[in-house]
Formats: C-alpha cells, sequence, structure tokens
C-alpha cells in the first residue's frame, strides 16, 4: 500500500531518509563489529550492542516501505536518532580500542557517559513519528520494549568492584608503602586483562593515543606510564615505555620532570599551546580554540567570563619563546593541529548554555538558580568536555558559594554536581583552592541522607590528592564519616567506607580516625554479613593496624575471634585481607598471637598456604614462621 506523507508544510525527499536510514544501520554493525570489550566496561558495551541490534528491524521496516514523500520532522527525528547512535559508537569504540589502565580510573565518568548515551537514544526513540513512517505495531512494540531495557539500565547501579578499586587507589598512591606490592600489581594485570605481551604492546598503543590526544603528558598520563611499567615488569618484559608521536621515544625516562606547566595549557583545551594568542582580557588561550570559540558568537573570556571590549587577537611572543625552550630542553614535540580534538567535542551551542547556566547561579529568582543547579549537575555528570568548559566559565566558584545555601534540596543539588566536577583532575585543585572541602564537611554532617552520601563520595575523590587528604584531616572531616559508616544507609556506609580507605592512607588522618572511633564500625561491618562490606572493613583496619594507637584499640575488642573465624570461612579474598591484618597485629603484639592460636587459627593458616590467593599464601607463611619463631607452636 502507497503511503502519502505530508503531515508538514515542508517535506523532504525520499532519497535523504534514505541515505540517513542506511548510515544508521552501518553504525549498529560497526558496533557490533567490536569484540575486545575492556573487563571493566565489557558487560555495559554487550548489553548496550544488545539493545542497539534491536532497532535494525524498525530501520528495514522504514527503508523497505513504499513511499513518495517524507516530512521534514520525520526526517529530522532519523537525523536525531542518528546523532546519538554516534555518540554510542564513540563511547563503545573508547571502550574498545582504549587504554585499559585509564578506563580503570575512570570507571565512574564511563558509567556517567553510558547513561547520558540512553538518555539520548531513548529522547530520539520518543521523538520517531511511528504512524507517519509506517512503522507496524509489532515493530513498535519491540522498540518500546528496548527503550524499557535502557531506563533499567540507568536506573541500576551495579556493585562496584571494591577490590579493583581500592587496588588502583593504592598503586596510585604517593604516600601508602603497599604501593610496590607485588600481589596487588598481579592481581590488577588479572583483572584488566594485561598480563601478555601482545596485551600490553596493545595497551601501550592505546596510551600513545591518549597521548595524542590530549597533547602530551599530564599527572594523570604518567601515573597510567608507571604502572605500565609496573605491568611489564610483571611479565617479565624489561624495557622502558617508549612512546612515538608528540612525546619522543624514551623522553619519559630521560626527564622525570616534564610534566608539563600549568602556564603552558590552553584554558580550554588543557593542551600545550603552539600559538598562543593575548585576548582583550590579558588571558592566554591556543589560537585555534579561542578562535573557535569566539567564531560561535561569544563574546566573552571563557577563563573569566568577561566580556570582551574587543576581539583582537596579540601574539604572545614571550610564552611562545619559554614553551619552545621548555619543549627543546625537554625533548619534547608539540602536538600536530588535529590534537585539538577535545573543543571540538563540545558545541558551540552547549558551551553557551553552560555560560548562561553558570550566570543563573547567581540569580535572585530561586526558580532560575535551582534549575541551573540541576541541569550543571546533569551536564558535569556526562561527559569530560562539560566539567571542564564548567570550570572555565567559573561555575566551581558559584557552586561553592551555593554550599552554604539554607535550602536543603539546593545543598544536595550542589554538593552532587562538585562531586561529578571533581572526576576531573584539575578540577579537584579547584575546589579545594575554593574553600568547598569545610562546606563540603558540613553537609556531610547535617545534610539529607543523599546530600552525605554525595558528600563522602565527594571528599573521597578529592582525597586522591595527596594536599587534600591533609584538608579534610584538617577541617575536621573524619569523625563525621565514622559516623555516616556506622549509622547511615548502605550506599552511605559503602561511600564512608572509600573516603575513609583513602583518607586513613595518611598517617595523621589514622590517628584521627581512631580517636573518632572508627574501629567498632568496622568490626560490625565484619560481623553483619548483609552488608557485604567485609573486605572494605578489613582493608581500612589493615591501615589502622600499622598504628600503635589502632593496635592497642583492636587488642581490646574481642576481634582476633572474628578475624580466626573469617580465615575459616570466608571469600578468598575475605581471607587474604583478614591474614594480612592478624600478621600486623602479630608482628607488633605477640600476645596477640597466642590469643589466636586458642580460638583455633593454626589450621586455617595451614590450609589458606596450600589454597589461598598468591598474596593470602604469602602472608599465611610470614605469620607461621612468626609463630615458630616466637615458639608459639612447635
Amino acid at each position: 500500500m502507497k503511503r502519502q506523507i505530508m503531515t508538514d508544510s515542508s517535506s523532504s525527499s525520499v532519497g535523504e531518509e534514505s541515505e540517513v536510514v542506511r548510515e544508521l544501520m552501518e553504525v549498529i554493525e560497526t558496533v557490533g563489529s567490536y569484540a575486545g570489550f575492556k573487563k571493566t566496561q565489557r558487560k555495559e558495551c554487550l548489553n548496550l550492542v544488545r539493545r542497539l541490534k534491536l532497532l535494525v528491524p524498525l530501520l528495514e521496516e522504514i527503508r523497505e516501505l513504499d513511499k513518495s514523500v517524507v516530512s521534514v520532522s520525520a526526517l529530522n527525528s532519523l537525523v536525531g536518532l542518528k546523532k546519538a547512535l554516534l555518540g554510542a559508537k564513540k563511547l563503545l569504540k573508547n571502550c574498545n580500542y582504549g587504554s585499559k589502565i585509564y578506563l580503570a580510573m575512570e570507571i565512574e565518568a564511563v558509567m556517567c557517559r553510558f547513561h547520558a548515551v540512553y538518555d539520548k537514544l531513548n529522547q530520539a526513540l520518543d521523538d520517531m513519528p511511528y504512524d507517519e513512517l509506517g512503522v507496524s505495531v509489532e515493530v513498535k512494540e519491540q522498540v518500546e520494549l528496548m527503550q524499557m531495557q535502557l531506563k533499567r539500565a540507568k536506573r541500576r547501579t551495579d556493585t562496584q568492584d571494591m577490590e579493583l578499586a581500592m587496588d588502583m587507589m593504592v598503586v596510585l598512591s604517593k604516600e601508602d608503602d603497599r604501593n610496590a606490592d607485588r600481589a596487588i600489581l598481579e592481581r590488577l594485570t588479572n583483572k584488566l586483562e594485561l598480563h601478555t605481551i601482545a596485551d600490553l604492546k596493545a595497551e601501550t598503543a592505546a596510551i600513545r593515543k591518549l597521548v595524542k590526544q590530549r597533547g602530551g603528558q599530564t599527572e594523570t598520563i604518567q601515573q597510567i606510564l608507571d604502572l605500565l611499567g609496573k605491568f611489564k615488569l610483571i611479565a617479565g618484559i624489561d624495557e622502558t615505555v617508549s612512546l612515538d608521536g608528540p612525546i619522543s621515544t624514551g623522553t619519559l625516562h630521560r626527564c622525570q620532570s616534564s610534566l608539563i606547566p600549568h602556564e603552558f595549557l590552553c584554558p580550554i583545551t588543557l593542551e600545550i599551546m603552539a600559538d598562543p594568542v593575548i585576548v582583550a582580557t590579558g588571558q592566554t588561550y591556543e589560537r585555534e580554540s579561542i578562535q573557535k570559540w569566539l567564531n560561535s558568537n561569544h563574546r566573552t573570556c571563557p577563563k573569566t567570563g568577561q566580556t570582551l571590549d574587543h576581539m583582537a587577537l596579540a601574539p604572545n611572543f614571550a610564552l611562545r619563546n619559554l614553551i619552545l625552550q621548555w619543549c627543546e630542553k625537554n625533548n619534547f614535540e608539540l602536538p600536530k593541529k588535529d590534537s585539538y580534538a577535545t573543543s571540538d567535542n563540545c558545541s558551540a551551542e552547549l558551551m553557551e548554555e553552560i555560560s548562561s547556566l553558570v550566570q543563573n547561579l547567581s540569580s535572585s529568582q530561586p526558580e532560575v538558580r535551582r534549575d541551573a543547579i540541576v541541569k550543571i549537575r546533569m551536564l558535569s555528570k556526562e561527559n569530560p568536555e562539560n566539567r571542564i568548559f564548567i570550570a572555565n566559565n567559573r561555575g566551581i566558584p558559584h557552586l561553592v558559594q551555593l554550599l552554604s545555601y539554607r535550602d536543603s534540596k539546593i545543598q544536595e543539588h550542589t554538593v552532587t554536581a562538585l562531586l561529578n566536577l571533581s572526576i576531573d583532575e584539575t578540577n579537584k585543585r579547584i575546589i579545594a583552592r575554593e574553600g568547598a572541602i569545610p562546606a563540603i564537611i558540613e553537609i556531610l554532617r547535617n545534610g539529607t541522607d543523599e546530600a552525605r552520601e554525595n558528600s563522602a563520595a565527594a571528599l573521597f575523590s578529592l582525597s586522591m590528592l595527596d594536599e587534600n587528604k591533609v584538608l579534610v584531616g584538617n577541617f575536621n572531616g573524619i569523625p563525621p564519616l565514622v559516623d555516616l559508616l556506622q549509622n547511615g544507609t548502605i550506599r552511605g556506609k559503602k561511600d564512608a567506607a572509600t573516603a575513609l580507605f583513602n583518607l586513613t592512607l595518611n598517617q595523621a588522618n589514622k590517628s584521627r580516625a581512631i580517636k573518632a572511633g572508627i574501629i567498632p564500625p568496622l568490626l560490625h561491618l565484619l560481623e553483619d554479613k548483609n552488608l557485604g562490606m567485609i573486605d572494605e572493613a578489613l582493608s581500612i583496619l589493615l591501615l589502622v593496624a600499622s598504628h600503635p594507637e589502632g593496635r592497642n584499640e583492636i587488642g581490646r575488642l574481642s576481634f582476633i575471634k572474628t578475624l580466626v573465624e573469617i580465615l575459616r570461612s570466608g571469600t578468598p579474598k575475605n581471607k587474604e585481607c583478614a591474614v594480612s591484618v592478624l600478621l600486623e597485629l602479630g608482628l607488633n603484639n605477640s600476645s596477640l598471637i597466642l590469643t589466636a592460636l586458642q580460638f583455633g587459627v593454626y589450621e586455617p593458616l595451614r590450609e589458606i598456604t596450600i589454597t589461598g590467593t598468591n598474596r593470602a599464601q604469602r602472608k599465611a607463611n610470614s605469620l607461621l614462621q612468626h609463630m615458630s619463631k616466637c615458639e608459639h607452636i612447635p
């Protein structure tokens, strides 16, 4: 049956529609060919590909049905779906070819990108004029089923791999002396599937591409390279990490201080500037990035938000000479022009929206201000580019001021927006510098349940920087985290545990946590198996047990019996953590070894030396040897 489609006053050719449908089919076919999704995102990737394939019958039906003319609105709907699919393709491609180490470090941010893709797909499918396109009821029902799956996927919060998160924290920490523990590194190589020469070569290539995209070496990339080097040693590959592209071969090991100076980075792209220019406010930008900003009808300085008196760009010859001298001294090659991909990812329209939203944060109208905070919260969750542009538009100082606003919902949205923004490494420093930490701690004490949970998560994120660990401790942030660990919701307890683990890597914070009463709630977590937080509790206790005050406190509790029970009946990971804690205690207090023997620790220890994980076997053997030296066993 032939259809006449004339619902709009204007129409478009069938050829245009056929071309868009063909492109949509190609995108789905391409993502279906990806076969190497990284383990950290594999489940989510496979589910998304499976759901995208459910769109094939819809596209085939649109392509095959006879039609003479198509309305512009129908064509626009298909173009909207194309944009959503291209976003999904970009994300899946990154999870297929990207650096495994980087994807593990950014696991929360990547999950937020999946949620943004789900939203865009649902919106595009909601806007689809199924009746006009002649789509059958059966196919429409299949699409609606796929939309329901996407909505459920967004609501679902899978349990975080705490072992992976904590192991990554330890190896990336500058203070924790366990970062050289071979067992942790071996566990990470297995979790990230980086134990063969082929795996490590592919990871090196992925990091090389990441370095090129970033325009050079940053602190994050240096951490990735250091970890890759350790993985290569684990695999028996004794070579330095060399990268082609913007960084010359061998540079990373010849020049340990080659982190790019902050003043050499463009505030828009956060990449080293090859052609720095000065705008009317006196700020310097890379010519290409600021020109794109101005060409998009912006008349403000991206960094300061000030209106520009004129649009002229003056070359910053002095800074360019300094950059060239630094590059020559550090054997660093300036990136090619195609390295400015970051600014292209954020459309001029979105940049304009962000600028307007930041201004609305200071609005005298409560509804306008609240709407702006909610939108910034969502935008900051979606992708790294948004977080950069919000910060560059001075969104962080405005948000920090609103942390003290009396409205509890405003506080909740604001602290969550700052949590999202803190995923970016540079933003962590800006947030702390603007004085956010005391206000976040106050919300942690007195906010709503969700606000307290997200405050704890924000402190965890901010404390990834060692200087912020000190600030959180100095501003008395440990006691409210301990209170949340004891009295919070399950999610609150988990957020508090991750924050406290990270903070107690700092020696002064260990003492603060002990004085705040951290040990009794940790013991409760060990005893309440329904909470599923035994590993988290033992990991924190291991840090606390390295402090004399912690050992004394643990010794006064009926803790040894619980440890022995875990050694007898816990999971392999439980046993590994428990034997590590017991070894730490026993090396410093032989009376605790006697107590453990009275509770029957010997047989479980012997069993662990045979069947435990590599690290557990090593710790169990060390403990048995120590017992033998102390003449506690024959």
